[in-house]
């Protein structure tokens, strides 16, 4: 089962390229865009979502934005996981939001690489806020990338890349191995770690910090392919 997804943001632009990031990720759909508060609630009254990833600051909704906003939707939607990407870098606001039960805050000029492995942390039940914060409120991001010593190279190397969003197909062609040698070596892992469920595999490699070198080369230049020509 995918995670269902609503992204919501002001910038026609920025939702485009976040949309086509996250289209690329075989466990992830993303139901639909809003482009303010009254578009959200829209959404979220028809539509059975895990996760809205929603900018903090989009005016003329109505039901404001921001901390009202936020606030609003989670007494609604109180099962409803949030993951505010934004621009505002504030150590005070960010620590309100955790406070009202947002599970994850992460600055879309700083931290694009990181946003799947917060959908993947915050679906398993994680809390996620930036990484490079220099003050984070409560669980930060991954802070080491050491794999479990239990675990082979091959086996630790498949599960960096399926943490981040390949497939097993893709993993197969990338490693020159067959699908079939790729899905047991990602067996044997989380056997060996005492994990049956992918969403348990996603929580395990956020927790341990396990997932900070499973970016791939080609996202490194994400902030790029993500914004172009927009100057958001």
């Amino acid at each position: 089962m995918k995670i269902k997804l609503i992204l919501a943001d002001d910038h026609p632009a920025l939702i485009t390229g976040v949309k086509y990031e996250l289209s690329r990720v075989h466990t992830l759909s993303v139901l639909g865009t809003a482009q303010d508060s009254t578009e959200i609630v829209n959404f979220l009254s028809n539509v059975e979502c895990d996760i809205l990833i929603t900018d903090y600051s989009m005016p003329r909704g109505e039901y404001g934005d921001g901390m009202a906003m936020l606030s609003f939707l989670k007494r609604r939607y109180p099962d409803l996981k949030i993951i505010v990407f934004t621009t505002i870098d504030n150590f005070a606001i960010a620590s309100k939001m955790r406070k009202i039960g947002i599970q994850s805050v992460l600055n879309k000029s700083k931290d694009v690489d990181y946003l799947i492995t917060a959908i993947h942390a915050v679906h398993a039940g994680a809390t996620y806020f930036s990484p490079t914060s220099r003050e984070q409120p409560g669980r930060v991001g991954p802070t080491q990338a050491i794999p479990p010593r239990n675990l082979s190279g091959r086996e630790a190397e498949v599960v960096r890349l399926y943490v981040s969003g390949v497939t097993i197909n893709e993993i197969a062609a990338q490693l020159n191995r067959t699908k079939q040698t790729v899905s047991a070596q990602k067996r044997a892992a989380m056997r060996k770690l005492g994990i049956e469920r992918d969403a348990d595999l996603f929580r395990f490699a956020y927790e341990s910090g396990f997932s900070a070198s499973a970016i791939h080369a080609e996202d490194i230049d994400a902030n790029v392919r993500l914004y172009p020509n927009t100057g958001v």
